[in-house]
């Protein structure tokens, strides 16, 4: 049994996300290999021959990979699952980013397989689970494809070691370009802070926040943390803050060493994204706020007065 795990990475180096789903795979057993698709990314490729469980990483250089498009990454992958040893791959998983989930479904498409999306446990080789109704469910899902795509919520496992592995890194020919898309451009967000998925404490706020100009107490209180800010669908929507802020199913889902969530009612949307964190505070001056719910320290009060307060005192 051998599983290719597709790394998340920016051509210069590897998204953390990518030790979670090794982790995955670990989980399931059988050989690891990582495949590498990109354009000048061998610090890349040399990074993920060091994790620790990997056996083996691909490396497919080309710039038809350079800003990974689907269109071309999934006719490379469902070649590779068909040809890999004579014997093909049994599993091929991916982080549930948007990557993940852009490339992934196609993949299952061209093996004729079904997709098994955002897996947090592994029961056995062919039996996962993963949360349905916004979380509010776990379902257990057992597929009896010859291939189980798969895509991991990287919160739902603890990355394996980044070092300590020495993986054999060989090289894959054949580049494929579908020809179907082109990249045009990205304007990324810049921010001195964290990355919002890959930080150790978030701070987010929510439609108590009132406005916007508001904000700057969390990030005030998040520069004292070295925290990132987020925010709940109903702050977004509002217009307070862009969107990729957003915590949540339909934004980011977050598991920091500490989760502080001000001004937040607590949404069933909102606790699928941020319920797996390890300690969660929750600041409301509503005592019947569904927040008070999963949250380990709950202050009920008024988050203009406590947030200051606790800023100053930090």
């Amino acid at each position: 049994m051998t599983i290719l795990v597709i790394a998340e990475h920016t051509n210069a180096a590897l998204v953390p996300a990518t030790l979670n789903t090794v982790a995955a795979a670990a989980k399931i057993g059988g050989d690891i290999h990582v495949l590498v698709a990109g354009q000048n990314a061998g610090d890349v490729a040399e990074a993920a021959a060091k994790i620790a469980g990997v056996s083996k990483v691909l490396v497919a250089d080309n710039a038809a990979y350079a800003h990974q498009l689907p269109e071309n990454v999934a006719p490379l992958v469902a070649t590779l699952a068909q040809e890999a040893g004579g014997k093909g791959y049994s599993h091929i998983l991916a982080a549930a980013t948007s990557n993940g989930k852009n490339i992934l479904p196609r993949i299952a498409a061209q093996l004729d397989v079904d997709q098994i999306s955002e897996i947090i446990a592994v029961e056995s080789a062919d039996t996962f689970k993963r949360p349905i109704y916004a979380g509010n469910a776990i379902a257990t899902v057992q597929s009896s494809a010859a291939v189980k795509v798969i895509t991991v919520r990287s919160t739902g496992f603890d990355p394996v070691a980044a070092e300590g592995g020495s993986a054999a890194v060989e090289a894959v020919g054949g580049a494929v370009d579908a020809g179907k898309s082109a990249f045009v451009g990205e304007e990324l967000a810049k921010s001195d802070r964290p990355e919002l998925t890959a930080a150790k404490i978030v701070v987010s706020g929510g439609r108590g926040m009132q406005n916007g100009d508001n904000f700057k107490h969390l990030y005030a209180l998040a520069d004292k943390l070295g925290a990132a800010v987020g925010a709940s669908r109903a702050a977004v929507d509002a217009g307070f803050v862009p969107n990729d802020m957003q915590v949540g199913q339909t934004g980011k889902i977050v598991a920091p060493q500490l989760y502080i969530a001000v001004g937040i009612s607590g949404a069933i949307q909102h606790l699928a994204g941020m319920k797996d964190s390890k300690v969660i505070v929750a600041i409301n001056k509503d005592e019947e706020a569904p927040i008070f719910q999963v949250a380990d320290y709950g202050l009920v009060a008024d988050l203009f007065e406590a947030v200051p307060e606790l800023t100053s005192t930090l």
